[in-house]
């Protein structure tokens, strides 16, 4: 009988070690989205460099009255006598040094690139917003209502993107006049039609989808149903098209602002301040429309650094 006793003994400890080393495991955590993006977003070091560069340019134009040595903005402060001074010179009152030179205005061109910051990113990033939201709500609502309601909209959207948009900027400025938000509305109204076209693409198949028709047979309402369910799912390509659109706002105002129908000249921006010097390349002032391009340029591939990344973490078919 001893021996039956050990063995049912051992196989009693046995169950009691299992048992003790399953309460002890502890499934792991599962992991949120934003934890997910942040930890693929944070593995890219370009990316973390085009972040970094992108929000110390937003805090330096947010901060620009307290870093700044001039305001450009202010008439009052402008010598002329100071127009087109080389990088490193002292102003007329030896109170602070011309870092980058000054225009043919006088003014600091160190301040004036910080002061055009706010109002190229500025107008970039308020147009491809607006932009972003009439155009995603026109091409969800394309995509689920379908028919002659699709065709209207999506053939108005082509009508849109069928023209140059410079030129068709260049006419709607010259009829309505300088101005930010005469450039903001122009630029909304060259960029929305990307949206829609491409959220009405993905609206399309994520309407054939299961959780759609489940959702419809729960009686959801249309609206909810766009918003709620379908819209979230095509957010990664409105993503990208929103970072290229940031990007390609501020390349359209600056080129407009070169050519002299983007802001007025009391409040310059990048494209104007570039537009100030390329008379003067020529002849060795070089500074004066050099630091602005580079300021541009900069921007730019910052942004566009950060889309791209988010893209491919927001993509569901993404793999590291």
């Amino acid at each position: 009988m001893s021996a039956p006793l050990t063995e049912v003994s051992m196989t009693q400890e046995q169950v009691r070690a299992r048992v003790a080393e399953l309460s002890a495991f502890q499934a792991p955590r599962r992991e949120s989205p934003w934890r997910r993006v942040m930890r693929h977003f944070v593995a890219s070091r370009s990316a973390m460099l085009g972040l970094v560069i992108v929000l110390l340019l937003i805090v330096g134009a947010i901060a620009a009255p307290w870093i700044t040595p001039q305001n450009p903005y202010d008439l009052a402060q402008l010598n002329f006598l100071d127009s087109r001074q080389h990088p490193g010179t002292l102003n007329g009152d030896g109170t602070f040094t011309y870092w980058l030179g000054t225009d043919g205005q006088g003014r600091d061109l160190f301040s004036a690139i910080i002061y055009g910051l706010r109002i190229s990113v500025g107008i970039g990033v308020g147009s491809a917003l607006i932009a972003g939201v009439i155009g995603t709500l026109i091409g969800l609502l394309a995509a689920y209502a379908g028919g002659k309601l699709d065709t209207l909209l999506m053939r108005f959207a082509d009508l849109v993107l069928s023209f140059p948009s410079i030129l068709v900027a260049m006419l709607i400025l010259a009829y309505v006049g300088k101005g930010i938000f005469n450039v903001m509305a122009t630029l909304v109204v060259l960029e929305w039609a990307y949206y829609a076209r491409t959220a009405r693409g993905q609206a399309l198949v994520e309407r054939r989808k299961e959780y759609v028709e489940a959702a419809r047979g729960l009686n959801l309402s249309s609206w909810r149903i766009m918003v709620r369910h379908i819209l979230p799912n095509c957010l990664p390509p409105l993503i990208v098209i929103g970072t290229l659109q940031v990007a390609r706002a501020i390349t359209l105002e600056a080129t407009l602002s070169f050519l002299g129908l983007g802001v007025p000249i009391t409040e310059p921006s990048l494209g104007l301040l570039i537009s100030n010097g390329y008379q003067y390349m020529l002849s060795g002032e070089y500074w004066i429309s050099f630091y602005p391009g580079i300021t541009l340029v900069v921007v730019i591939v910052a942004i566009n650094l950060v889309g791209d990344r988010l893209r491919d973490i927001l993509n569901p078919r993404w793999q590291k």
